[in-house]
């Protein structure tokens, strides 16, 4: 018995023990070789980081294509960008867009919703226009607005495109006419801006520039007040309207700012030449850099009693004189 026994923990030197125990005598040489450094997290596809940056690529061709990216094909919630998409909700809203050819993408209807005329005629007009009409589930348009106030619809417009300020004044040297430009300081409402570029459209104008910050944007309201002038004339964005004003002066352009204040009427004013109409908010006025560029500062003679007039309706009366003035000259 003891000398057919083994101690415990020993181990046989034939041994019968099943699977390698150590080495592979040289077999399986491909197998014990390094497979090199880990990849990335966003290698491997199915790790977190390589799903959420692919999912951020799909965004951003989304984005850049003007598709929806919700699920359900309604853009999700998030801080507002103005390099996003913009909703337009309730069927006056979204109606008036659609009668002012604002350049929509996608009609959302809500699941359910009840039909009218203005629900008809939205549809109609969508699909005439070459819109996507997509049906989509209420509580997707709940979560887009206030207290629900959506009225089963709404509208994607895509972010604006503008323009460098350089662009508008290569438009400006490549016509035969002189420059009549605005510029737009502290205007924060988009219904003024959006009446402004009805204006200089509608008056010979080449273009509007309004500041990077502290502005209005051309959103679908700026787009419904210009009665479609917007898709015709250049908006551009200056990083610094301060140093944009002062570049188109170097142009030989006069800068013309608008205030109640002036030193120059309209009566007296000379805007045969080159100019660009500067217009400050009702309430601030030009900002002091503005003003302390600006060439001189134009008034508007009033008849009545009344102090100043709504910015963009100022911005149209001195705009209408300077075209006046030009058809006799």
């Amino acid at each position: 018995m003891a000398g057919n026994s083994q101690r415990r923990g020993a181990v046989r030197k034939g041994g019968t023990k099943k699977g390698q125990v150590a080495g592979s005598g040289g077999k399986h040489r491909r197998g014990l070789e390094g497979r090199g450094a880990t990849p990335p997290a966003v290698a491997r596809t199915k790790h977190p980081a390589a799903k959420r940056a692919r999912a951020a690529e799909k965004a951003k061709a989304n984005a850049a294509q003007g598709r929806p990216t919700g699920k359900s094909g309604v853009p999700r919630v998030g801080r507002k960008s103005d390099e996003g998409p913009e909703l337009v909700l309730g069927r006056n809203p979204v109606l008036e867009c659609l009668r002012a050819d604002v350049p929509a993408t996608a009609l959302f209807v809500a699941v359910g919703t009840e039909n009218d005329d203005r629900l008809s005629e939205s549809v109609q007009r969508a699909a005439d226009m070459g819109i996507s009409i997509l049906e989509v589930p209420r509580t997707d348009l709940d979560r887009l607005s206030a207290n629900g106030m959506h009225q089963g619809v709404a509208l994607q417009v895509p972010p604006y495109r503008y323009a460098h300020p350089d662009d508008l004044m290569d438009r400006v040297k490549s016509t035969a006419e002189p420059a009549l430009l605005v510029a737009l300081d502290n205007i924060t409402d988009p219904r003024n801006l959006g009446a402004v570029i009805r204006s200089v459209s509608a008056f010979g104008g080449q273009g509007v520039v309004i500041p990077q910050r502290r502005s209005a944007s051309v959103t679908a309201v700026a787009w419904r007040t210009s009665a479609g002038a917007a898709a015709r004339l250049p908006v551009a964005r200056a990083t610094n309207l301060t140093r944009t004003l002062k570049d188109w002066a170097s142009n030989g352009i006069q800068i013309v700012g608008l205030d109640a204040d002036g030193d120059t009427t309209l009566d007296d004013f000379d805007g045969s030449v080159p100019t660009v109409v500067v217009v400050g908010s009702e309430g601030k006025g030009l900002s002091r850099l503005v003003r302390e560029n600006c060439d001189s500062i134009l008034s508007i003679p009033m008849a009545g009693p009344v102090e100043s007039l709504n910015a963009s309706v100022a911005a149209g009366v001195v705009l209408a004189d300077i075209a006046r003035q030009r058809r006799l000259g």
